[in-house]
């Protein structure tokens, strides 16, 4: 037996459990809350959902003895929260619930979407909700539901808080009930506004590419022009094919998207991105994650650039190498020649929006952040090029004496 000592609902509670005792039996038959209710026990379908540390967890698969020393927070101890009396009010109207049983895990995940969520998208919600599964309703009312919480909060002025208060990153309770830096619950029961995630691009991390390759223009610019413009992330975006930002830039961090259309099918990947800058020696290098829900892909890339004077510093040589790795629908679209191929005509595009960008010159409508990058044209400047190269070939194989 090992003596753990957590918070409960506000209770402090001390006990002798045996170390393969999860937390969800310890709740159930160690102190009567029966509200967690059990389902898989494999931490699949949602039901055992409780709050750890103020952060949403399965409880079924997680050891009471993991959680000495940390807040718990079960649909009892909800009872007058404010989001949860608003998402129970919303369950009952949008009848969002039939026999009940997943409807403590529905109504804990759904409050976490409630204060993260900035807007009532469908799309976040029902990806925020995916990981509670129900046998009865089909899921119409409860996504409803919850987009009527968000839209009616949003509508009186309460702003989401970023990350919910994440502060930190790992599992769930790891923090071992050190308060939050935010205080989600006393924060949303204010309607308080927590400040940003401190180290937000930390979350980003290194990876090692799948696929790697190399691109370069000149651009008739001094190569400080060029490095300076390169900090201006929107206007960077403005000159990629596709690209956008989904909010403003801040220093060494944006998050954004790039649009891209093959034939029928289109991706749209969003995600964050990392920004590093070494002004001594004029590189640079971006490091982002994104994901495309409607194909259920998702990607990481990397770009590294340096920049070189030419012509005395008139002009300069633009560098850089780009890898990546590509999961799900898209990836077996993505071979490496054909993205390379690709990429070198979205580098020329980005080189003649660059030289006009930085000449004071309109683009000409060849790329921009408001239209899609659309693969059917890339692909078919990629194929006539190739049937170029290989005519060439022919003909030299054709006119040599040695043939």
């Amino acid at each position: 037996m090992t003596m753990i000592a957590l918070t409960v609902n506000a209770r402090d509670i001390s006990a002798d459990v045996e170390p393969r005792t999860h937390l969800a039996d310890f709740l159930r038959d160690g102190l009567n809350l029966t509200g967690t209710h059990l389902g898989c026990e494999h931490g699949v379908c949602g039901a055992c959902t409780l709050l750890l540390d103020d952060m949403p967890a399965r409880s079924c698969i997680t050891y009471a003895v993991a959680c000495d020393g940390a807040r718990v927070t079960t649909i009892e101890g909800l009872d007058d929260d404010e989001i949860m009396v608003e998402l129970r009010g919303a369950f009952t109207r949008e009848h969002a619930l039939q026999c009940g049983y997943c409807t403590p895990g529905m109504l804990i995940s759904a409050r976490d979407l409630v204060l993260r969520l900035p807007t009532a998208d469908e799309r976040d919600i029902r990806a925020g909700m995916s990981g509670n599964l129900c046998r009865c309703t089909g899921y119409v009312g409860i996504i409803r539901a919850v987009r009527a919480v968000i839209e009616a909060r949003r509508a009186r002025g309460v702003a989401p808080i970023v990350g919910a208060g994440r502060s930190s990153l790992g599992p769930a309770g790891s923090g071992h009930g050190t308060p939050s830096s935010s205080g989600i619950i006393a924060a949303a029961s204010a309607n308080a506004e927590a400040a940003p995630v401190p180290n937000a691009t930390m979350s980003i991390p290194d990876f090692t590419p799948e696929t790697t390759f190399e691109q370069h223009f000149i651009v008739a610019h001094p190569p400080a022009t060029v490095f300076d413009f390169f900090g201006n992330i929107p206007a960077v975006a403005a000159c990629l094919p596709g690209a956008s930002l989904s909010r403003n830039a801040m220093p060494g961090h944006a998050d954004g998207a790039i649009e891209v259309r093959l034939g029928p099918i289109s991706a749209k990947f969003q995600g964050p991105a990392r920004i590093e800058r070494d002004p001594t020696t004029m590189t640079g290098r971006i490091v982002g994650t994104g994901s495309d829900r409607r194909s259920r892909s998702s990607t990481q890339g990397e770009i590294r650039y340096r920049l070189t004077p030419i012509k005395q510093g008139a002009a300069t040589e633009v560098r850089f190498s780009i890898g990546y790795s590509l999961r799900g629908t898209l990836a077996q679209f993505a071979r490496p020649r054909l993205v390379q191929d690709m990429a070198e005509r979205m580098t020329t595009d980005f080189a003649h929006n660059l030289d006009h960008a930085l000449s004071g010159l309109p683009q000409n409508g060849r790329a921009g952040n408001t239209t899609s990058l659309d693969g059917i044209t890339l692909l078919r400047d990629v194929l006539r090029q190739r049937a170029r190269r290989l005519l060439r070939n022919i003909w030299r194989r054709s006119s040599s004496p040695n043939e």
